[in-house]
């Protein structure tokens, strides 16, 4: 019995993808055709396993495209591991400085003050960063502490 192929818009609408972003897949070395039907791409299961494990890194993992690549090319899991803690320590990074974001726009969403200089922590923040832009030094890292709950 022969393999169903599924054809490249087959498998766009299933996996939520376009057509063009599969064959961009293609020329990152992500997805391979296994046949064509005239000009019609065409895959085999194998093919969409390797997608569905393309999506793992890239959607699921965040991944850039050439990392994804480079971990599907991959044939030891200790290169493997290589290049995902590497991708692991750079959302961790990011993690942070969304984090820090987070405490900044919650602290100006709960601050009183009418103008951001009136507020002892957004103005003191804004007049270190003032200064150092002057002085030529390092911008100060932001600390905005929650404020405390009230009832």
């Amino acid at each position: 019995m022969e393999e169903r192929l599924h054809s490249i818009s087959e498998v766009a609408r299933a996996f939520g993808l376009s057509v063009p972003t599969l064959r961009y897949y293609e020329e990152c070395g992500l997805l391979r055709p296994v046949a064509r039907r005239g000009r019609v791409r065409q895959y085999d299961r194998a093919a969409l396993e390797r997608l569905a494990y393309a999506q793992l890194w890239h959607h699921d993992g965040l991944m850039p495209l050439a990392d994804t690549a480079a971990v599907l090319t991959t044939a030891h899991a200790p290169e493997r591991h290589a290049l995902i803690a590497a991708q692991h320590d750079a959302m961790r990074q990011r993690i942070e400085k969304l984090d820090r974001a987070a405490a900044v726009l919650r602290h100006l969403l709960r601050c009183p003050a009418d103008h951001p200089l009136d507020c002892p922590v957004t103005g003191a923040y804004i007049r270190a960063r003032v200064d150092a832009a002057l002085t030529g030094e390092d911008l100060p890292e932001p600390v905005f502490p929650d404020p405390p709950h009230t009832p």
